[in-house]
């Protein structure tokens, strides 16, 4: 068994959607560095541009931006059917765009509670499909993988995040769900649940820090984006051949204790 091969991702073809930084960007860095062409899919296009101009100059790999809001079907679609136009097929699709709110459940309205749920999960569903159409089409296979988060497993404190862990905990069950139905096309589908990652989405909590590493085994850590590059790696390789309606959880060990 050449093991090298098991885990390259040499020549494999994937967009991630919010890939214009933070997690996003680290992925495609690292993707393209070893070798993959990425799509980076945001609905900021002009920091989606950069952030893919910015990677193929680092990497010398091919890297196009795409405009996309996940939470409309048709942009999904149009931006799945353009980048199978342009780089020649799809083999895996990184759904990855997230938002938080942090407003406390007796106080946040139907709109806000609604917004996140339509980005980190009707925006999961949404991508996942349209890349799963495109996968079916070709006739031979491929890898999705979701970011979910510890936050569908557990209740963050103290932050007020309700619908933010209801939307991740959908994630998590819906990679199972998508997992059966597209298991008859070779097409595997997996989730990823990060702990507290150094991002700047958090950038603005450190207040908290103290409170969380409380909650952590000792000796432990927040993550960095860079601590997740192995686990999707893992999901878009061959190497996971096996795996589907997995969910793996990346937090530090914070959900043990």
């Amino acid at each position: 068994m050449d093991v090298r091969r098991l885990f390259s991702i040499e020549g494999k073809k994937g967009f991630i959607t919010g890939g214009a930084q933070g997690i996003g960007e680290c992925l495609a860095r690292a993707f393209a560095g070893l070798g993959a062409e990425v799509g980076i899919a945001d609905i900021n296009m002009e920091k989606a541009k950069a952030t893919a101009e910015r990677i193929a100059a680092e990497t010398g790999a091919k890297v196009r931006a795409y405009a996309c809001d996940v939470t409309r079907a048709e942009s999904a679609q149009r931006m799945v059917e353009m980048f199978a136009a342009d780089f020649g097929g799809l083999d895996f699709a990184i759904n990855n765009a997230g938002i938080f709110t942090g407003i406390p459940m007796l106080e946040i309205d139907q709109k806000a509670f609604e917004s996140v749920i339509d980005v980190n999960l009707t925006g999961v569903f949404l991508t996942a499909q349209a890349a799963a159409r495109q996968m079916v089409k070709q006739g031979h296979g491929g890898s999705i993988v979701s970011t979910a988060s510890m936050s569908g497993h557990i209740v963050n404190v103290p932050q007020t995040i309700a619908n933010y862990n209801a939307s991740k905990a959908g994630v998590i069950h819906l990679t199972k769900s998508m997992a059966v139905e597209l298991a008859p096309h070779r097409i595997r589908v997996n989730c990823i649940s990060p702990g507290y990652m150094q991002t700047d989405l958090i950038a603005g909590m450190k207040d908290m820090l103290p409170v969380w590493l409380s909650k952590m085994p000792e000796g432990s850590r927040l993550g960095f984006p860079e601590d997740l590059i192995g686990a999707y790696v893992y999901f878009i390789s061959d190497a996971s051949q096996y795996a589907t309606g997995a969910d793996l959880v990346v937090d530090g060990g914070y959900t043990l204790i």
